[in-house]
């Protein structure tokens, strides 16, 4: 470990050669303590006391018999791998709205039929899908694409009538620019 520095892995090496096995437990204590001396930050960790004694067993290749205070991490478990974390895997096929529209159109498939909330529900939904479609491509944005779109992802099971319900229009702001002037220093 190189922010112990060679000098401590010169002890490491020395205490590897005593036959004496108290001695060898008095000259690792005394190689952690330097080691705390050496990085005083250490100590901020919870469980410095117990990661500088595993560090002391990584720097002697896991070779060294000594008394460890608690029990010093093993070669299998330093070098092995985490488990595979797996992705989960969902097709949209319009990717525009995103996988929380489609939570969304579900928990309104699951409402009553002709329930008022379920209603107000759906209009959200589709106000809020041709608001994701503007910000993506303003010159489609249409009631008719929209509800054309909520047909499809809903299965058939929200449907609107283009000419009897109309979604809010929405205005395309753009960002603002950064006009400041930088400051000479003198």
């Amino acid at each position: 470990m190189p922010e112990y520095g060679r000098h401590v892995q010169q002890m490491i090496d020395h205490c590897l050669t005593i036959e004496d096995r108290d001695e060898r437990n008095a000259c690792a204590r005394v190689i952690v303590d330097t080691i705390c001396r050496l990085n005083p930050q250490l100590r901020t960790n919870p469980e410095w006391r117990a990661k500088l004694w595993d560090h002391l067993a990584i720097m002697s290749n896991f070779q060294l018999d000594i008394d460890y205070p608690t029990e010093p991490v093993s070669p299998e478990t330093l070098n092995s791998r985490p488990e595979r974390v797996e992705i989960p895997q969902h097709f949209i096929s319009k990717r525009v709205y995103g996988a929380n529209i489609l939570k969304l159109i579900d928990t309104a498939i699951a409402m009553p039929q002709g329930d008022a909330d379920r209603a107000e529900l759906e209009l959200l939904i589709a106000n809020h899908m041709k608001k994701l479609l503007m910000a993506e491509n303003p010159e489609v944005a249409t009631d008719k694409r929209v509800f054309a779109d909520l047909a499809q992802l809903s299965q058939g099971h929200i449907l609107f009538n283009a000419e009897e319900t109309h979604l809010r229009e929405f205005e395309i702001l753009e960002a603002p620019t950064q006009n400041k002037k930088k400051r000479r220093h003198r």
